[in-house]
């Protein structure tokens, strides 16, 4: 480069400087704004009405289940999708299985504190959204755990005879789903939450159907192997994190993802991770402990 030029670009330097600074500056998102995520109150409770919908085109299932692991140590967080949703092995969930097996109970809450946890996640439009009204009509990604995917269940599988079969992700003959949001006991919970009658979504017109069906996201992603470190990776990161010893915890052994959101940034990577921990998972958890000590 000539002189000539380099006193050129230095006339324009400070608008790249200026330029590269505010892209410094700008705070990277964990915020993944294809999901919508129900806006609670100051009482942890939310009301919204939401439509699950099919699986997505050249998709069998509408509905993607998998499992991640999310919790801190010493050195750090260890947020990382888990294994065995690809039916692998993991290393968090064998030490899980080591603490349980130890009959010490101080041992069960650790391992209970980095039990995997269950996710769904579909595609959903938006009938209702009193706290952002901008979202009805839209179809978003909507990840749930096991207390609403059950109420799909039933509604799929009724219990008595003088209730009909209903498949919640059908177009025409499903049911508008009233989520409603509590707060019980210090946890999250779905209870109140019920389907309505059957209807067809948007009159049934197949013409504007088909346009939805279009816009769906597809769900695939979220069981890709791709998107799943090995398990080498895996204990690397979990040793990183916890050390040479499996009991080493921080101060709280109870941190989880309730307790992220009170560091910079932590609220937006626990949610995309695994979102609101809540009792409903425990038996799903501490069954696969009970699993792994029999093999």
């Amino acid at each position: 480069m000539s002189f000539a030029e380099f006193k050129k670009r230095s006339q324009s330097s400070i608008d790249e400087l200026t330029k590269k600074i505010e892209e410094t500056n700008k705070k990277e998102s964990y915020i993944d704004d294809r999901f919508w995520r129900p806006e609670l109150d100051k009482s942890s409770n939310g009301y919204a009405v939401i439509r699950f919908l099919p699986a997505p085109d050249g998709e069998d299932l509408p509905w993607a289940k998998y499992y991640s692991h999310g919790f801190q140590g010493k050195g750090g967080w260890f947020i990382e999708n888990c294994p065995t949703t690809l039916g692998q092995k993991c290393p968090v969930c064998e030490a899980n299985s080591e603490l349980w097996n130890s009959g010490i109970e101080k041992d069960k809450d650790i391992a209970r504190n980095r039990k995997r946890r269950l996710h769904y996640t579909s595609n959903i439009m938006i009938i209702s959204d009193p706290a952002n009204p901008q979202n009805e009509g839209k179809v978003f990604l909507y990840k749930f755990g096991k207390k609403i995917f059950d109420k799909i269940n039933d509604a799929m599988n009724p219990e008595f005879e003088d209730e009909d079969a209903v498949n919640p992700f059908d177009f025409w003959g499903g049911a508008n789903f009233k989520l409603k949001v509590r707060k019980v006991a210090g946890f999250i919970n779905y209870d109140k939450s019920e389907f309505e009658s059957t209807t067809p979504l948007l009159d049934g017109n197949d013409a504007n159907l088909e346009v939805l069906w279009k816009t769906q996201y597809a769900l695939a992603e979220f069981t890709d192997p791709k998107n799943f470190k090995s398990y080498t990776e895996l204990k690397t990161k979990r040793d990183a994190v916890l050390g040479a010893d499996i009991r080493q915890t921080t101060q709280d052994t109870s941190t989880t993802a309730e307790s992220v959101s009170e560091s910079e940034d932590g609220a937006e990577r626990a949610e995309k991770a695994f979102g609101n921990s809540s009792t409903e998972e425990d038996t799903d958890a501490l069954s696969y402990f009970e699993k792994l000590a029999k093999e």
